[in-house]
């Protein structure tokens, strides 16, 4: 599939499965605006998109302020000229629990960047998308629906459950306007955020525990992501990416 001429947003850019969305919709032609913290890793995610089409336009910021939140979808216009598709891929893990005492310190860090920012990036995203009939794209997890017997993510599992449901909701509002929103939920994944996840060898525990016994790569979600850009008649979905992980729960 094409998307030359099509301009696609990624927050969470900088490395893991973001990144890998970048380069996938570089190479198919697209041009791509990669949002994230660590300007380094945005460059080299930028130049990895060059070698394969055109070099990715990069906005440094912090998802979990709202003056940089407000600032991402005016530099990419200003910058790519329209909005096509906006991956809301950002998301911070924390583990903590209900006798953690930190526990509502993590409920608001994490609100703010895996939900709180994709709710205001939508909204300043629709008035472009409409123009283009363009299309949302959330990564959440299969974490919104299944507790995996981890309880140490109950913050982050429930943001990703609220921000299913925003999927739904925002699917049927912004119909109308010709705006499709779905959602992408993978399993582990082999990205740094799970390693840091503090869970014990993750991959190697994920990988026994799945079906398929194997351990998805940043790379299985793209592709899905890239599919559901192009899906014309799918909107308010979500799309389970976990080597059949969640049924064996």
């Amino acid at each position: 599939m094409s998307y030359v001429g099509k301009v696609v947003l990624v927050t969470g850019g900088s490395a893991g499965i973001g990144a890998e969305i970048a380069v996938h919709f570089a190479r198919e032609g697209a041009d791509v605006a990669i949002v994230g913290r660590n300007a380094e890793n945005l460059h080299k995610v930028a130049a990895r998109c060059a070698k394969v089409g055109k070099l990715a336009f990069v906005i440094k910021a912090d998802l979990s302020q709202d003056e940089d939140v407000r600032f991402i979808v005016k530099k990419t216009v200003e910058h790519c000229d329209r909005l096509d598709i906006l991956v809301n891929n950002a998301a911070i893990l924390k583990s903590s629990s209900i006798f953690t005492e930190d526990l509502m310190e993590a409920i608001d860090d994490i609100f703010k960047v895996n939900l709180r920012a994709v709710i205001q990036l939508t909204q300043l995203a629709v008035p472009h998308l409409t123009k283009t009939k363009g299309n949302i794209i959330n990564i959440s997890s299969i974490l919104a629906t299944s507790t995996l017997s981890c309880p140490q993510f109950l913050p982050y599992s429930v943001m990703k459950a609220g921000l299913e449901h925003f999927t739904r909701f925002s699917a049927l509002e912004l119909a109308p306007s010709g705006i499709r929103v779905n959602a992408v939920c993978p399993g582990p994944v082999k990205t740094e955020i799970l390693n840091n996840a503090g869970i014990e060898r993750p991959c190697e525990k994920w990988e026994k525990l799945s079906p398929l016994k194997r351990i998805a790569q940043p790379e299985d979600v793209a592709e899905v992501v890239l599919f559901l850009a192009n899906a014309k008649s799918v909107t308010g979905s979500y799309y389970v990416i976990d080597n059949g992980l969640k049924i064996s729960f």
